[in-house]
């Protein structure tokens, strides 16, 4: 990786490291190739420098090595197998051509079952963060990360396979959304726009409604995972109980993949921030039952693991608080612990950089 002033950046060129400002809303992301329009906007931003891959990283020898030597970035390959498979599904489906989902289903669940039972699963899960928000790689990390929370839940492999294929194929409604909202943030939607986005949970149960071999849990996944518990979701307002349980799982890993994908123009949010989003969920549009043991976990996956606070300071993360406190405690050094829920509420200080251990 070599660091280039603004001034020697070309096109063509693939970034290294996510660029962002002073705020920490994400400007562009790693791995982007970079366009004359991306360079002006960062001599418009007064942006000093950024991080370039060198030829010796985008090389085929390296990636094979790194693949070799760094369990990360084989699981990167993985992830990026069965995006491939989810690219030709979707595209395939949206063309109205009869796709064998079924076949690319069990494909996929024998990919992602080993990898959902990896420990550091949810770590190579946030490296993946700055990748890309597109509907399949979204589809990809909601499969892993719901088969993750349906271990956590001590489901058996059978579910947890069939809980995989309902997080991959939750999305597939979205084929025969306009292209032009596809991967629109959808809050910001006009009217009209969002009556056909929610549209893709309506259409998902319908291309899933006749299809062999899939599950009602998975196909009550597409239609209602964004349902609430207290009944304000969509599409339907459905509530508690009539939220199939599948759906009440992937809408927890839905918004946590929302919450910590990078997507221009917004604040890069962490795994911290996404944990206390859904503490703060669990008692309204959330399962508590589901909500509880997903921190509880998720947490224990975070101790050890060094963070960089908004004021400067830099720890380690030790433990969490009794009870349903959502942030951890962090050791400075030998003479200095801090309580994060206590350091928000008075000095304002967060956690902006997560660096897993």
């Amino acid at each position: 990786m070599k660091k280039l002033s603004i001034d020697k950046l070309m096109p063509g060129m693939i970034l290294g490291r996510t660029i962002i400002n002073d705020k920490m809303v994400v400007i562009l992301s790693s791995g982007t190739m970079l366009t004359q329009a991306h360079i002006t906007r960062l001599e418009f931003l007064n942006m000093p420098f950024a991080y370039i891959k060198d030829d010796f990283e985008l090389s085929g020898n390296y990636q094979v090595v790194e693949i070799m030597f760094n369990k990360e970035n084989a699981f990167v390959k993985k992830y990026n197998d069965v995006v491939s498979e989810a690219n030709e599904l979707f595209a395939s489906v949206g063309k109205g051509e009869n796709s064998s989902i079924e076949k690319t289903g069990e494909k996929v669940k024998n990919s992602l079952l080993p990898t959902v039972k990896e420990s550091g699963v949810i770590d190579f899960l946030y490296t993946l963060s700055n990748i890309s928000d597109s509907v399949c790689h979204h589809s990809v990390r909601v499969s892993i990360l719901s088969g993750v929370i349906g271990k956590w839940l001590r489901f058996s492999e059978s579910k947890i396979n069939d809980l995989i294929l309902a997080g991959f194929l939750h999305d597939i409604g979205k084929t025969m959304m306009p292209q032009r909202i596809v991967n629109r943030n959808s809050k910001t939607l006009k009217p009209e726009d969002y009556e056909l986005y929610i549209q893709h949970t309506i259409n998902g149960q319908k291309i899933l409604s006749d299809r062999p071999g899939i599950s009602d849990g998975v196909r009550a996944a597409a239609l209602q995972h964004h349902e609430a518990m207290d009944g304000t979701g969509e599409p339907f307002g459905v509530s508690g109980n009539d939220i199939d349980e599948y759906a009440r799982i992937i809408m927890i890993a839905d918004f946590y993949d929302n919450i910590t994908t990078e997507h221009e123009g917004e604040v890069k949010h962490t795994p911290f921030d996404a944990v206390e989003m859904i503490g703060k969920s669990m008692f309204t549009s959330l399962d508590v039952q589901i909500c509880i043991p997903f921190i509880t976990n998720i947490q224990n996956s975070f101790l050890g693991s060094v963070v960089g606070l908004s004021d400067g300071r830099r720890g380690q993360i030790v433990y969490y608080p009794a009870g349903y406190s959502t942030l951890p405690i962090i050791r400075i050094n030998d003479d200095t612990v801090l309580d994060l829920n206590e350091e928000r509420l008075h000095n304002n200080i967060n956690i902006i950089e997560y660096n897993p251990k």
